[in-house]
């Protein structure tokens, strides 16, 4: 996953800093249009902060993309919290031109029932991804790709 250095990572503070020192990478392997906006964005809702891991905006699609980084599995309270980040961004810091934002979740693991059963009936454009540190075995990719073919 995006050549980082083969360090051991032991909190989504870590994978975040590897991100941010390798950005230039990171948002080559995220494609064209992205513009790094901040990390660790603050959302205060009364006496409450939340932060954002990385935010990005697309200049193309004309929209944010909030990106929130776990390293263990995704479960039904981190995707209502990227909601809640969607739901702020569409209503804070959108500009009137500016499409709803996308949410994704960039999980080491996902558990997809619970997933799938999290992000029903939610109308925001949230996504959950799973990221590998390191690119796998050839053996593994090529197999990987025979069961996504078989299976379409």
């Amino acid at each position: 996953f995006l050549g980082l250095p083969e360090v051991k990572i032991d909190s989504e503070k870590d994978l975040e800093q590897n991100i941010v020192d390798n950005l230039k990478m990171f948002l080559l392997e995220l494609g064209k249009g992205f513009s790094f906006i901040s990390r660790q964005f603050r959302i205060s809702l009364g006496n409450n902060h939340y932060y954002v891991d990385l935010v990005f905006y697309h200049t193309i699609l004309k929209c944010f993309i909030l990106i929130d980084l776990k390293l263990d599995k995704v479960g039904y309270a981190d995707i209502g919290q990227m909601n809640l980040y969607l739901n702020y961004f569409k209503k804070e810091e959108n500009q009137e031109d500016d499409n709803p934002p996308i949410g994704i979740v960039l999980t080491a693991k996902k558990n997809e029932v619970e997933v799938e059963y999290a992000l029903g009936g939610i109308s925001n454009n949230l996504f959950i991804a799973k990221y590998e540190m390191y690119l796998p075995k050839k053996e593994v990719l090529e197999n990987k790709i025979r069961e996504i073919i078989e299976n379409s």
